[in-house]
């Protein structure tokens, strides 16, 4: 039954990803909602220029489609009902998600018809993701499905108290914007979001989390099914609809599996992301001199003469080896 399961679940994210493309990629090129490169970016993007932006939709509908689904497929003969709390941190999940996806959905809106290339404003951007964040952490712990007992891979477990709260805030807002920077050349956030999939699915069922596997499943169908459209050269891009979504499902699934902190493993190549842009930063406005040729640090790669299927596929790599030393702190779980 389980086999069942995951496969109607692939199947479905991969199909309605990839499927929703042949509507979607021609409707958003007719509304000429093509993206805006900025003149800071390295000048061979130019030619991406009126690329369709806001795939990301094709994404959502595969994710959310193919999980509910696999949700009622998974209680087809299942004796024991459902997994009451399991159901509450699928469903949670999911809706955070959603709500990080419609915040990039209203970032791109704005970037893409109202022509202002920047955006929905730093301030407000942070407002609205402390506030999903607020909601998804509030409806887990009413509903008895959190403890500030934390795991950290490879040392063991260690009770947060207080600090709990203010420390997982970081980490959701944390993975959110470092997965939307990680979306900045044709495929990268797809693949490795793809690879971080892959490696949930293993987790997920390592610790038996049915639920969590099927939602890691249909991350992995999806990103599969968006890469027919996003592979280089990319005919369409995921925009913040697609990256802010993407973020919010990698953190559903650890928080899930009761591992939040696993990110910084399976999610290394999002942090180096964020870190290299921080770090720019930080040079820059203190000593006026750039560490990296450019940030984030994929940018860096393209200027020292990476082709973008190279930076794919070395990041790929490294969220693959990353995800395979977590299945060691994973299994020790057990």
């Amino acid at each position: 039954m389980q086999t069942l399961v995951i496969t109607v679940t692939a199947i479905v994210a991969f199909a309605l990803t990839a499927g929703s493309g042949i509507i979607l990629v021609p409707f958003l090129r007719k509304l000429k909602y093509g993206q805006t490169i900025k003149e800071i970016g390295p000048t061979w993007h130019k030619k991406k220029q009126g690329t369709p932006t806001m795939g990301g939709i094709m994404i959502i509908i595969g994710v959310i489609c193919a999980s509910i689904l696999g949700f009622f497929v998974s209680l087809i003969g299942n004796k024991n009902g459902v997994d009451g709390y399991s159901a509450v941190k699928l469903f949670c999940g999911i809706a955070m998600a959603l709500g990080y996806g419609l915040m990039g959905y209203v970032d791109d809106y704005i970037k893409v018809v109202k022509k202002r290339n920047l955006g929905l404003k730093a301030s407000q951007k942070l407002i609205i993701q402390v506030i999903i964040a607020i909601l998804y952490l509030g409806v887990l712990t009413f509903s008895g499905c959190i403890s500030t007992i934390v795991t950290i891979p490879f040392l063991g477990q260690l009770d947060f108290g207080f600090f709990y709260y203010p420390a997982m805030l970081f980490i959701i807002i944390g993975t959110v914007n470092a997965v939307n920077l990680t979306d900045g050349i044709d495929g990268l956030a797809t693949s490795v979001t793809f690879i971080a999939s892959l490696g949930f699915m293993i987790f997920a069922s390592t610790l038996n989390q049915t639920y969590m596997n099927i939602l890691s499943v249909a991350l992995a169908g999806a990103c599969l099914g968006f890469l027919v459209w996003n592979i280089y050269p990319a005919k369409v891009f995921m925009g913040d609809t697609g990256s802010m979504f993407l973020g919010g499902v990698v953190l559903a699934i650890a928080f899930g599996i009761d591992n939040p902190i696993i990110l910084v493993l399976v999610g290394f190549i999002y942090f180096i992301e964020a870190l290299s842009v921080i770090i720019q930063v930080i040079s820059f406005k203190t000593t006026g001199k750039r560490v990296f040729k450019m940030s984030p640090i994929h940018h860096h790669f393209e200027m020292c003469g990476w082709s973008e299927m190279k930076i794919v596929g070395v990041f790929s790599f490294v969220t693959g080896v990353m995800c395979l030393i977590s299945s060691f702190a994973i299994a020790m779980l057990r």
